[in-house]
């Protein structure tokens, strides 16, 4: 599902598999979740199961995937990527640096907020553009609160491993599209409120409903020669 969101130039593997394959960890990964409970074990071998998936796709041998600050994922050298992982999926697209300076994926499921969560991501711009009823949702399909949600993180997954500077909600503002040909699927544009050296204040992602999920992408390109 989330190839349907990034360039080709981006390799993508996901799963809706629960479980990763016996010994697909790393031991040094491993010793990372050794004293977590089984849930987290088990998203934590998944995703990083797509990851060396997404690795062979570009030509790479199979590396662990270790975890900077915030969780940030260390990928090997000469790549980026990002990783997401939720209840029932999991997800990493990595690309080589010298065709993306960033990339940043996130999936959720399909389904409202809990409560007080929305006012507490969302800027009043947003609260304008968005009207939500009572379930979260402005468009049948669209629990939209999600998916500002899962736009922000994909904002946050881009923005972070350049800076290292800490991004909250109400520091990115989102705006979404629809594509002309269908209602749960669209572009969207985040204006952030900082600065950074070399970083852009505004950027583009694509976002898609499917499958009970609502999924988010961006990919920022490599920047100009000067």
């Amino acid at each position: 599902m989330i190839e349907r969101l990034l360039p080709a130039y981006v390799a993508c593997a996901d799963t809706y598999e629960t479980d990763a394959p016996a010994g697909s960890l790393y031991p040094e990964e491993a010793r990372l979740v050794a004293a977590s409970v089984d849930r987290r074990r088990h998203e934590f071998a998944a995703v990083r199961a797509c990851a060396r998936r997404a690795m062979a796709v570009l030509g790479l041998p199979p590396a662990p995937v270790m975890t900077g600050h915030r969780g940030m994922p260390l990928w090997p050298e000469g790549t980026v990527g990002s990783m997401t992982h939720c209840e029932g999926y999991r997800a990493a697209a990595l690309a080589r640096a010298s065709d993306v300076r960033a990339v940043g994926i996130d999936a959720e499921p399909n389904e409202p907020l809990p409560p007080g969560v929305w006012e507490a991501i969302s800027v009043p711009a947003e609260r304008e553009r968005l009207p939500l009823g009572a379930d979260g949702s402005a468009t049948p399909a669209i629990h939209w609160d999600r998916l500002l949600f899962s736009a922000k993180e994909s904002v946050f997954k881009t923005w972070f491993p350049l800076t290292r500077i800490e991004l909250d909600f109400d520091e990115a503002e989102i705006e979404f599209r629809t594509s002309p040909g269908g209602a749960t699927e669209g572009t969207f544009v985040a204006s952030l409120a900082l600065t950074a050296p070399g970083m852009p204040r505004s950027y583009e992602g694509r976002w898609l409903i499917d499958d009970g999920f609502a999924v988010t992408a961006i990919v920022l390109p490599e920047a100009p020669s000067a």
